[in-house]
């Protein structure tokens, strides 16, 4: 789904994928609460108001992970067994 808010991720923000972990699993320091911090945290997909280049999962962007916007979300996930 794209568009409808940027997806917040757990991963840390990074410029490049080099170092990145061999299998899929969060690529953060540490799994915390942001308040007190400048950590910058991985957004994608676009939102609601974004240009349609930025409506699709590969784009990635970078936001102070305490920014609250009414188009900054999350995705529900279900694990289907």
């Amino acid at each position: 789904m794209h568009g409808n808010v940027w997806e917040w991720c757990a991963d840390d923000w990074h410029d490049s994928y080099e170092e990145a972990p061999k299998v899929s699993q969060i690529w953060a320091k540490d799994i915390k609460n942001h308040e007190d911090d400048e950590t910058k945290k991985l957004l994608r997909g676009g939102s609601w108001f974004s240009n349609d280049r930025y409506c699709r999962s590969a784009h990635r962007y970078s936001f102070n992970a305490r920014i609250q916007d009414d188009n900054y979300g999350f995705r529900v996930v279900c694990v289907v067994r």
